[in-house]
């Protein structure tokens, strides 16, 4: 059975968001898109790598994927070929076009369709932002583990 891991890129004050540009995600009244990017360094990028690991599959709302197929398929660095290879499964009505490689709608109710997929095979579903679709795979998927990042210049211990 695969475990369902959440990746996400969160401030101390609850703001999560893409690490990206100011102008990548703009929603919700925040007026400092693009905070972690100042942040993100060879040491970060190495962090995020183990975090994250090599066995798994995407699971995505339909905004993040919307994000990422526009982004990664035209990457070639170590993780546009390892999200560019593996499937993505996507939370997404039928209006969604999925035009990235190995891309799969989940139809019907969303919590089944992700308990389906999560006894049918091995590797594990990484969530990764897709804050909508966390609330509900929280609520339905049971995460194996969950990754808040919360960047600092600081040596910070929480």
């Amino acid at each position: 059975m695969r475990k369902v891991r959440l990746s996400t890129f969160l401030t101390l004050d609850g703001v999560m968001q893409a690490p990206g540009g100011p102008t990548e995600v703009w929603t919700g009244g925040f007026p400092y898109g693009g905070w972690l990017a100042p942040h993100f360094d060879e040491t970060v990028g190495e962090m995020m790598d183990h975090w994250i690991g090599r066995d798994y599959d995407l699971l995505l709302g339909r905004k993040t994927y919307e994000i990422f197929a526009a982004h990664w398929p035209d990457q070639d660095d170590e993780i546009g070929r390892v999200f560019n290879a593996i499937d993505k499964f996507v939370v997404a009505g039928p209006d969604t076009p999925l035009t990235w490689a190995n891309s799969h709608r989940l139809t019907g109710d969303p919590a089944d369709a992700v308990r389906r997929l999560k006894a049918s095979g091995e590797r594990d579903l990484l969530i990764q932002g897709s804050g909508g679709r966390r609330a509900g795979a929280d609520r339905c998927a049971i995460p194996a583990s969950s990754r808040r990042f919360l960047p600092s210049k600081k040596n910070v211990v929480f």
